[in-house]
């Protein structure tokens, strides 16, 4: 049996509280679910994370030799906004993609169950990012991190500790900002963390390709997926790549799948560039049309009120005749017979 490390911590998302919720079996239900999908709780998995639409997926290994999707969850709650974690106390849940092994489970989490997101990665540590305890934990409460109701947090750990239990080493996690697609990539086509983005969906692409979790490196300060090196020596994170080898098949099939992408990502861009315009062009258009409106009713309502004005005891359009006190009084009129 394997022992799960201590995460020593009081900041971020740490704290220490055990009373041995952390063993608690799989339920009949969970146990049954898997077996119906081709796999079983000592089965390798995968988590993959979508900050936007706050879900979790829990993916198993199947007797099919492709990972299967076994339950997506409602994220409770997690910190900051789209991007990646940069610095201690940004409050910002991270991005990318992390290894978890058994030292990084939190089976005394005072918040319930966790598991530390591994962050920052060899990737993190490329551009001098840091920040402590990341975790995926229950509580519904979050700063920085991944946080599930307890419930949820049950489940998730005890697959995990099945899983660890079963001989697999590692699970991998991976944190996207939302799903990977043209659609979603062209609302975001001017964000400064474009190439971040667009890094990452190479990973996010090849598991959609193969349904197995990318074996992941960084080099030249990148991720790089299912490639190794040539001369068969340890990446560097911040030196250039050197000549890598991959899957000829899938790297054609991921080429054909990018450009696809990406001449749907500049179509949904332009088309939604265009409706941007329409609707400026149509709240300008309405913002003229009540100003001239305006201008027209107090036009109106000036003439009216001149023209009642001068009914009702207004100023009188002509000046009234006055006798002229000087003038000649005439004289009476003969009587005639």
């Amino acid at each position: 049996m394997l022992v799960f490390g201590l995460l020593a911590t009081l900041a971020a998302c740490g704290g220490l509280i055990d009373d041995g919720k952390a063993n608690a079996p799989l339920s009949s239900e969970i146990r049954a679910k898997l077996a119906s999908m081709g796999s079983s709780p000592s089965d390798a998995m995968m988590i993959r994370i979508f900050k936007q639409s706050s879900e979790l997926e829990v993916w198993k290994h199947t007797s099919s030799g492709q990972f299967k999707l076994f339950q997506t969850y409602k994220i409770c709650a997690w910190s900051g906004g789209l991007g990646p974690k940069i610095v201690e106390g940004d409050r910002q849940s991270p991005e990318g993609f992390y290894t978890i092994t058994p030292g990084l489970m939190n089976p005394k989490s005072n918040y319930y169950l966790a598991f530390n997101t591994g962050f920052p990665n060899k990737f993190d540590r490329a551009y001098g990012r840091n920040g402590s305890n990341l975790m995926v934990h229950g509580d519904c409460s979050s700063s920085g991190c991944y946080a599930m109701t307890d419930g949820e947090i049950a489940d998730i750990y005890a697959l995990a500790r099945e899983s660890f239990r079963g001989g697999n080493s590692s699970f991998q996690l991976e944190i996207f900002p939302f799903r990977m697609t043209p659609q979603n990539l062209a609302k975001v086509s001017t964000d400064p963390n474009m190439s971040f983005w667009k890094n990452i969906k190479t990973g996010y692409d090849q598991f959609e390709l193969t349904k197995v979790p990318p074996n992941w490196d960084v080099c030249d300060k990148k991720y790089v997926f299912n490639a190794t090196a040539g001369n068969g020596l340890p990446l560097d994170a911040v030196a250039a790549c050197p000549v890598l080898t991959a899957d000829a098949a899938l790297m054609t099939q991921l080429q054909a799948k990018q450009a696809a992408d990406d001449a749907a990502m500049a179509a949904e861009a332009t088309a939604l560039s265009d409706r941007q315009a329409k609707e400026t062009a149509a709240v300008q258009q309405t913002a003229d049309d009540a100003a001239a409106a305006k201008a027209r009713g107090e036009a109106i309502n000036g003439a009216v009120g001149g023209f009642f004005g001068g009914i009702f005891g207004g100023k009188p359009a002509t000046t009234p005749v006055v006798a002229d006190p000087t003038a000649p009084v005439p004289a009476p009129r003969i009587a005639r017979s």
